[in-house]
This record gives C-alpha cells, structure tokens and sequence, in this order.
C-alpha cells in the first residue's frame, strides 16, 4: 500500500470495520450464552429456606438480567424472617401475582424457578399451572415425602395433626423443622405446617413431579448435594415431561455453590427454547 492509500479515509475505514468485526466474533465465541438475548423473558426466581431474594441465587438473576430478562425475586414464606407465616398454598398465589405482574409489563415468555425451596415451589407451581415457559429447579430441596425427612419431624407432624383435629389448627405453635441435615424449631400455626411438612401434603416434590405439567424443566444437582442420589430419578426424570428439559449434575458443587456455577447454562438454555 503507498503513501496516499494508507492516508486515504475509505481504507481505513475498511480496516478499522474488519478489525472491529473480528473482535465481536471472538468475544461472542468467548460467551456464547451471554450473546443470546432474553428480551420478553420474565422471570420469578425465589431463595431457599432460611434465606433471602437474592443471596445464593443472586448470580443466577445477575446473568438474567444481563441477558436482557426482567427477574422479580419474591421474599416467600419460608425466608429467614417470614418463616412459615403463609401456607403452600398461599405460596402458589403469591408466585402467580408475581407472574401475571410480569404479563402485565408485557413479557411475553414467563419462567419461574428458585434455589432448594425454591425449586421445590416452582415444580409446584408447574403442577398447578402449565401455561409457563419453563422451570428453574437448582439444587432443589425441601422433601417432606423422603424418609429422612419424615423421621426428622414426625413427632411434629403428629402434634399437628392432632392440634388441628381438636380445633386449633390457627394457633402458632412451636415445631421443629430441618434444612440440609440441621434441626431447628419454628413457629407456625398447625394448619400451616402440615401444608409444608405432611409427606402427602402439597409440598411433597416428588408428587408434584409426577403430575407436574408438560412444561420444560432445567435442573442442576452438585455432585455433593444430599438430593443427588435421588434427584435424576425421583424428581427430574418424573417432571421432564418435555423433550427439551436439561438435567446438570455440577462435578464438586454443593447445595449452595451450585446455582452460582450453572448461571451461563441456565441463560444458554432459556435463549435456546
């Protein structure tokens, strides 16, 4: 090239497009899944028992969002400061006024997931709604029907029941609970207990994957989790119904670490439905 060619403008030009072409390639080579756009998506995503919106699974909504999702991220009534003052079944309306807040503003595409409890009540509300775009279930917990969990709290399952025959099923009464192995008491009405804890109530995972709606579920277990061994099998494998549903088991990840690790999957996954 002489002198008056590489002064010239138009070359240049054509050079500093070329290079800046190049450039987008291999940044969306680097992170194909932040590349795809989730615009008209919206999404409830919900914590864990014990937690808070946010917390463990806020680098889940941070890479929604930066995908160009809306996320709303509900405190639900097993949140540290909450702690059961709302039954399931009044979970379930809490999460549908979360999701018809999202059609209201326009989103067109509707998920709903969460971590541990989380993911407990989304499958729930898969079960009870199938016109949903799809499921978010990581390191999903809360199995009132498994044995464990059964001998964990059946003296106050027992208690419950026997409250709420003898007419005091509203009165707030102290009963033990468990979250990832460790006991601890809880303050709740009998009614509002067995919602949660009765292992054929309507918190019992593996029924509501069972009878969980067509509707395209994401599931992500560490390697390290409790729930692993019986994750696939009892729960994914019964809720995924739907050809496109995706099952992860995250090598060393935990209960806690694994939503974190699995962020740029669950976006790749969403932009490919």
């Amino acid at each position: 090239m002489d002198r008056a060619s590489r002064n010239s403008p138009e070359p240049l030009r054509r050079f500093l497009l070329t290079l800046a072409l190049a450039f987008a390639v291999s940044a969306s080579a680097g992170l194909p899944a932040f590349a795809q756009s989730l615009a008209g998506y919206g999404v409830v995503l919900m914590h864990g028992k014990q937690g808070r919106p946010g917390g463990p699974i806020g680098g889940v909504a941070a890479a929604l969002r930066a995908a160009g999702a809306t996320v709303v991220m509900p405190e639900m009534p097993w949140s540290r400061t909450r702690m059961y003052d709302a039954s399931y079944a009044q979970a379930m309306v809490q999460i549908d006024a979360a999701v018809k807040r999202l059609r209201a503003e326009g989103k067109r595409k509707i998920v709903v997931g969460g971590m541990s409890f989380g993911a407990n009540a989304a499958i729930g509300y898969a079960r009870r709604h199938g016109d949903i775009a799809a499921v978010l279930a990581l390191s999903p917990g809360h199995t009132p029907e498994s044995p464990l969990f059964q001998t964990a709290v059946a003296a106050s399952v027992a208690t419950a029941r026997q409250l709420d025959a003898s007419g005091k099923g509203d009165v707030r009464t102290n009963f033990t609970d468990l979250n990832q192995g460790s006991r601890f008491q809880v303050d709740a009405t009998p009614k509002v207990y067995l919602s949660y804890f009765d292992p054929h109530g309507p918190a019992s995972m593996t029924a509501n994957a069972v009878a969980m709606k067509p509707v395209p579920i994401f599931m992500a277990v560490g390697s390290q989790d409790r729930i692993v061994s019986r994750a696939h099998g009892q729960i994914f494998g019964p809720a995924a119904k739907n050809h496109r549903s995706k099952y992860v088991e995250v090598p060393g990840g935990t209960h806690m670490s694994t939503p974190g690790r699995v962020a740029s999957e669950v976006v790749a996954w969403l932009a490919s439905l």
